[in-house]
């Protein structure tokens, strides 16, 4: 056991058994797990922000959606997404929500399967965790960027004014998602300085941007679609749910999922009227042309769409002349029109970056942590969780789940 404080040329040395960097979901659930499993152990939080959790009380708009109950590999992406099994196994979301309860938290589920704590506030979750790592003896440190990590026997980890002697150390302390709240590539310096390979950080679960004339035209407007992201002609995922358009980009939790995947120049397709075939929406169509015979072209698709999105929609397929009276349209115009209602699309320029994203794809890769205690394979008594792992995970509580699971892990095993 080691804990102590030595003041030497004004530089104070605190001696540990175990320090953990980062003071987000992953790293004071390593804390708090730590203390549970054995409470002799002396342990510290280094967080650099002026307070924990920053992050976290941001999560599901200030709700925390803390895990769902369909949490399986198929959700992430990243090579650590073939190895979690293991981890998924031991805490499964009944687990962490038992684990959870034993801290103090209650949960409810929603109708689409995420759970939230029954406050329904992020910082009861925050609360929770920051309790009972106080309340067990972990210490935190606030306000401390560490400067350089040595690794001889144990670790010596350096901040601004002080210094920190452990014997076993864990990296949770996120990555360059969401600046403003302290995201930053921290973790990959520290991590490669330490003998580690690392899959660079790139934004995730945010907005496309496409290459289109028509989004601007379209801000502000939502609609629900069912989308394909395709590559080459072959479909890469899809999701379904409701289209934000801006002005050079589409956004909305589904997009977001299909972000963890996209490519500039791939494409996404969306079928503004998924329920409904192309051979019903061509005789609505057909139906509305009569109906509307001496009303302009583009009141075609009334009761169907927007307004400005019908307009929107008829231009990509080159039916824009809206001077013309629906009456006057032949039926290769009206079929086009059908047509692109259910593949209206777009092709993807880029991500909207770090300042909009919920995380980030990028960590260690897989092969360099063992799955069943979040051990380095690289460098002894160092261990890595939450978001410095090379996974990341669909909307939904799948990334929060990961961090918990993996912070519990590598705290029960310090």
């Amino acid at each position: 056991m080691l804990f102590c404080y030595k003041k030497f040329s004004g530089v104070i040395m605190k001696k540990f058994d175990a320090v953990i960097i980062g003071g987000g979901a992953s790293g004071l659930m390593c804390a708090a797990a730590a203390k549970i499993h054995n409470p002799k152990l002396n342990i510290a939080v280094i967080e650099k922000n002026d307070r924990v959790g920053k992050k976290l009380l941001a999560t599901g708009n200030g709700r925390c959606n803390l895990t769902n109950k369909n949490v399986a590999a198929r959700f992430y992406t990243g090579s650590f997404a073939d190895k979690c099994g293991a981890l998924f196994d031991r805490y499964n979301p009944d687990a962490l929500l038992s684990y959870f309860k034993k801290l103090g938290l209650i949960t409810f589920c929603d109708s689409e399967g995420r759970y939230y704590p029954v406050s329904k506030q992020a910082s009861s979750v925050l609360d929770v965790l920051r309790f009972n790592c106080e309340e067990s003896g972990a210490e935190i440190f606030c306000g401390e960027t560490v400067r350089s990590i040595r690794k001889s026997g144990g670790f010596k980890i350096i901040t601004g004014t002080d210094e920190y002697i452990c014997e076993k150390l864990v990296i949770a302390c996120g990555s360059k998602a969401s600046p403003k709240l302290g995201g930053n590539a921290s973790a990959a310096d520290y991590l490669k300085n330490l003998g580690h390979g690392f899959v660079p950080f790139s934004p995730a679960l945010c907005a496309v941007t496409v290459k289109s004339a028509l989004t601007r035209s379209l801000k502000g407007i939502r609609a629900a679609a069912r989308l394909k992201l395709t590559r080459g002609g072959k479909e890469i995922k899809s999701e379904t749910g409701e289209v934000q358009f801006s002005d050079n980009a589409l956004s909305g939790i589904c997009v977001f999922n299909l972000s963890l995947y996209a490519r500039k120049d791939d494409e996404i397709i969306l079928d503004l009227l998924p329920d409904i075939s192309y051979k019903e929406l061509l005789n609505i169509l057909g139906n509305n042309q009569k109906r509307f015979s001496r009303l302009t072209a583009d009141n075609l698709l009334t009761g169907i769409l927007q307004k400005r999105l019908a307009q929107a929609v008829m231009k990509s397929c080159g039916v824009s002349d809206f001077s013309r009276i629906c009456g006057e349209l032949d039926d290769r115009s009206v079929k086009a029109v059908a047509n692109a209602v259910k593949t209206f699309t777009f092709r993807v320029e880029g991500l909207s970056g770090f300042e909009n994203a919920q995380c980030a794809k990028g960590g260690v890769p897989a092969k360099e942590i063992d799955e069943h205690n979040m051990q380095s394979k690289i460098c002894k008594n160092l261990y890595i969780c939450g978001e410095a792992v090379d996974i990341c995970g669909e909307c939904g509580g799948f990334n929060l789940h990961f961090a918990f699971a993996s912070g519990i892990t590598a705290g029960e095993n310090l």
